[in-house]
């Protein structure tokens, strides 16, 4: 099994910077999809920035030029750099990977459990 953990989320002033972390553990041979998706009461959870299969960046219109994704291989670790929140950032952001485990030899899709971002002031 494996499990995704997140950190970081918090209360943040509009204009203001927080920087999200997930790490992935337990039986991890490879990670495909790794990334970020939000979501607020009554809406639909949304993309908001991921490494997708080919190892390329895909952000949401609404994260370009503000928020910035990165990861660590080395530590099956997934970041989210945001900055210059809005109150429409409020949400709660969660981990999202394609996980290749030893025990299937093949991807399954794990959620981390989320961490809650308030933008106010």
């Amino acid at each position: 099994q494996v499990q995704l953990v997140e950190s970081g989320g918090g209360l943040v002033q509009p204009g203001g910077s927080l920087r999200l972390s997930c790490v992935a553990s337990g039986d991890i041979l490879d990670i495909r999809i790794f990334g970020w998706y939000r979501q607020t009461p009554g809406n639909q959870r949304e993309l908001v920035a991921i490494f997708d299969n080919g190892g390329d960046i895909v952000y949401r219109d609404i994260a370009k030029g503000r928020f910035t994704i990165s990861r660590d291989k080395s530590k099956n670790s997934v970041f989210l750099e945001m900055n210059n929140v809005n109150v429409e950032d409020t949400a709660t952001y969660y981990c999202n990977a394609d996980v290749k485990e030893s025990r299937t030899n093949w991807y399954t899709n794990y959620w981390g459990q989320g961490t809650q971002v308030v933008v106010s002031s």
